[in-house]
């Protein structure tokens, strides 16, 4: 059973921002690794995924550049920038902050909600 549209929709970045920590690809090679990656399960239609990197971005948390392919095709390819790295952090502990919420409520158990990070000095600051 594949995954439905509206989780993906919640996941998208995060599964993005992930892949590319193990370096630059374009979109096509992007949707084959969630493909491959999830066993099957979590796949996404280009015309879906292009938006998503298009936000990200815009966001900066990625950069794209392109690179000539044989002699007429040009690839995008797209990179993870420190803040994108920043970004996927604080995603990942939503979500395993959440997916452990969802799991409490079925019933499901051992899965802990992950210890938050101190506050850096800046932070706090902010706060005040």
């Amino acid at each position: 059973m594949a995954i439905s549209d509206n989780l993906k929709r919640g996941t998208i970045e995060l599964t993005i921002l992930t892949l590319l920590q193990d370096g630059d690809m374009y979109g096509y090679e992007i949707s084959q690794q969630l493909s491959d990656r999830s066993g099957g399960l979590y796949r996404i239609l280009e015309s879906s995924l292009y938006p998503s990197l298009y936000r990200l971005v815009e966001k900066g948390m990625i950069s794209d550049h392109s690179e000539k392919v044989g002699k007429r095709r040009v690839r995008v390819y797209y990179h993870l920038e420190e803040r994108g790295k920043e970004y996927l952090e604080d995603l990942r502990r939503e979500y395993i902050s959440h997916t452990a919420g969802v799991l409490r409520i079925l019933g499901i158990k051992g899965i802990e909600e992950p210890k938050r990070p101190a506050m850096k000095s800046q932070e706090k600051n902010k706060i005040k």
